[in-house]
């Protein structure tokens, strides 16, 4: 049986070299051979039944090995494959079967999704691709046509992290803030609606989530002076569901949520008038059995808190891990990592859930490596999905490669002045808060 694998060629948009991307989730080189889970389909062409994802294959995920349905393989987004056949002792013999090109030197970050024999991959201008794993035939390939000047809006070039996939759709957020159902068999447009606001320099950048028939959806431009929010829209129409604004808004025109009012008190002068940041452009994870959706916020806009608001203040909920019940957007609970942040320190890297054992005791946690311990540190976060609570912090030092566990105490983060620049503040800290916060870095369930 001939297998295949994916080369793409994609580049650093300041420099005239290429970078090879190999992307084997379900499709390999040849040499070794593996299955290809197929609905029958003569070679170059799609299944009769194209992306049939469903709540249950989804949340079962786990029991497909030859399938990646969403952008972290399952729910859990551990990313990893418990494929077998390729290993230390057949690596060797791998060859090149197929490779395809893209027509653009710009980022490419996407995770490609591996559905029935169908490989479908997003690339720099939120273009999309389809290919069969098989042959590496193009089965279609759409263009959003974002407009150029768009590019200027964003901080980090025009990229795109991958795309979702429900019910024989695919869905890409394209980099002008569209997001865009396509029909997995032709790669025709299903419908498509915009989530940002154009009057302001929010783009979209993020992989959007497929969950019980909603697509969820952040934005980006923390660096520009937005307003951060996750927004879900139904599968089948575009239509908008619901939506959770990361932090507050201008309180004479009222609070979209209560938790918001209660936010706002961390905040000081006119925040809203240069946005506040906390944008959702990573990070989202789903525990299907809990219901309950975990995303990671951005940092404050603008980066010093002296322009957010004299008075200093948490800033919720900049920097901050955010849990919200799946069915209506409602607030569930929060982590903040860096009350106040000033130093771009985003909770935007990737989420994993887990059930680990920690102290003899099985407990189901969430992880993430966080960016805001002082470098040259490595710093994971365990809380407990449920609750929030911090389970077990570690600070690794990058140069004696020894794990330090982190104690659980109260400080105040210190500012810098312009004379600082350059030194980073020396933090290590499991849980904070503040004398005189109304809401601390952790916080207990709250209804909303």
């Amino acid at each position: 049986m001939r297998t295949a694998t994916i080369l793409a060629r994609g580049g650093h948009p300041d420099r005239n070299v290429s970078v090879l991307v190999i992307m084997c989730g379900v499709a390999l080189l040849s040499g070794i051979g593996l299955r290809v889970r197929t609905a029958s389909a003569a070679p170059g062409k799609t299944p009769a039944a194209a992306a049939a994802v469903t709540a249950r294959r989804l949340v079962h995920a786990g029991s497909e090995p030859g399938q990646w349905m969403s952008v972290g393989r399952t729910y859990d987004e551990q990313r990893y494959s418990p494929l077998a056949r390729i290993n230390v002792k057949n690596v060797g013999t791998l060859g090149l079967a197929w490779y395809a090109d893209f027509d653009t030197n710009r980022g490419q970050e996407a995770t490609p999704l591996a559905i029935d024999g169908v490989l479908y991959v997003s690339t720099a201008w939120s273009k999309v691709k389809a290919f069969d794993a098989r042959s590496g035939s193009l089965l279609w390939a759409y263009d959003p046509k974002v407009p150029g000047e768009f590019a200027g809006r964003g901080c980090c070039d025009v990229v795109n992290r991958g795309l979702a996939a429900w019910n024989g759709k695919i869905y890409v957020a394209s980099y002008d803030g569209r997001l865009i159902a396509l029909d997995a068999k032709t790669g025709a447009v299903r419908w498509e609606v915009l989530t940002i606001d154009h009057d302001k320099p929010v783009t979209s950048t993020g992989a959007p989530r497929a969950i019980d028939g909603k697509i969820l959806i952040g934005n980006a431009g923390g660096e520009f002076g937005v307003r951060g929010y996750l927004s879900a829209y139904d599968a089948e129409s575009g239509r908008l569901v619901w939506r959770f604004f990361t932090v507050p808004g201008n309180p004479a025109n009222g609070f979209e949520a209560p938790i918001l009012q209660r936010a706002a008190r961390t905040w000081h002068g006119d925040w809203w008038q240069l946005g506040g940041g906390a944008t959702v452009w990573d990070a989202i994870v789903y525990d299907p059995s809990l219901r309950l959706i975990y995303f990671g916020t951005g940092n404050g806009t603008p980066w010093n808190r002296a322009y957010r608001g004299s008075g200093g203040g948490d800033n919720l909920f900049v920097a901050s891990i955010i849990a919200l019940h799946a069915d209506t957007g409602a607030y569930a609970w929060h982590y903040q990592e860096a009350p106040g942040d000033e130093w771009d320190y985003d909770a935007t890297s990737p989420l994993v859930l887990a059930d680990l054992s920690i102290e003899g005791k099985s407990r189901r946690v969430l992880m993430q490596a966080s960016t805001h311990a002082a470098e040259p540190s490595f710093r994971r976060e365990i809380t407990s999905p449920s609750t929030g609570q911090p389970v077990s912090t570690w600070e690794r030092d990058a140069r004696s490669r020894i794990p330090r566990r982190v104690t659980t105490r109260a400080v105040e983060w210190p500012s810098f002045s312009r004379a600082d620049r350059g030194r980073m503040p020396g933090i290590r800290s499991a849980s904070i808060r503040r004398p005189g916060s109304s809401i601390s870095r952790r916080s207990t369930p709250a209804r909303s």
